[in-house]
């Protein structure tokens, strides 16, 4: 079981109106979310801020945001997210050869030179303690201009909150994000792990 079950999704009538979004970017709500309900101004705020980082505004396209979600999110170890950011990146566009691919995407053909500065930076960034050095901000800046680094930076920064959120939660994983799981990532080891339900 989750630390904290998710409330049903009529709970909070904002909540449910602003998380229409989800509908979009995974096709379900997510049980984060329906979790964070029991405190309404933080789901809230949550799904506003959401809106905000993933907003397409140029080149740091939605699919890469949400590849950069999913580096941070294999870095920091959270199940959840990952399949909830591979997920996402497929229904944004991403290229099947990079959804295959994502592993590699230091060496593999799919990436070009700056997406991998920018997924560099993502994994970076996630690290504990940080690794963001001159060399990373030196290839950032080769490819991506002050705006699109904040753009990056916030992504890095939401599935942060979002790692932390769900992997102390233990966060039941929804059917359709099992099935991204698995479809991608499954072959290199992904698993619902505590996310299934079960006994914590």
């Amino acid at each position: 079981m989750p630390l904290v079950q998710p409330l049903d999704p009529n709970h909070d009538a904002e909540t449910k109106k602003l998380a229409e979004f989800f509908n979009e970017t995974l096709g379900f709500c997510p049980n984060s979310v329906l979790t964070m309900q029991h405190r309404p101004a933080i789901s809230k705020a949550f799904i506003n801020l959401n809106k905000a980082v993933m907003a397409n505004e140029g080149r740091v396209s939605s699919a890469l945001k949400r590849m950069i979600a999913w580096v941070s999110s294999n870095s920091t170890g959270c199940r959840y997210c990952q399949a909830h950011a591979i997920r996402a990146a497929e229904r944004y566009g991403a290229e099947q050869e990079q959804l295959d691919n994502i592993w590699e995407f230091r060496t593999h053909s799919a990436f070009s030179e700056a997406e991998r500065a920018a997924l560099e930076f993502s994994l970076a960034a996630s690290q504990v303690p940080n690794t963001v050095d001159a060399e990373i901000k030196e290839r950032l800046y080769k490819y991506w201009n002050e705006g699109e680094i904040v753009e990056m930076m916030g992504v890095i920064s939401l599935f942060g909150y979002l790692n932390r959120w769900n992997d102390s939660m233990g966060t039941t994983i929804e059917d359709g994000a099992i099935e991204s799981g698995n479809q991608y990532l499954g072959g290199y080891g992904w698993e619902k792990g505590k996310h299934g339900g079960g006994e914590y």
